[in-house]
């Protein structure tokens, strides 16, 4: 599925950039230009974010 419509930046793209050490929308759209346009995308970038968070200090 898309994060990222404008872009076409899936979510998968995104996973991939936080494993390789992202950690921030800003470093995503860095890597992948997803929220560089019309930054609809940008919550659900950072639900993505929030939700690996949560992965990485559970575990």
């Amino acid at each position: 599925m898309y994060a990222c419509v404008c872009r076409a930046v899936t979510e998968n793209e995104v996973h991939d950039c936080i494993a390789n050490g992202a950690r921030s929308v800003r470093q995503i759209r860095d890597t992948t230009g997803a929220g560089g346009d019309c930054a609809s995308c940008v919550r659900k970038i950072c639900a993505i974010l929030k939700r690996s968070e949560s992965l990485i200090t559970t575990a």
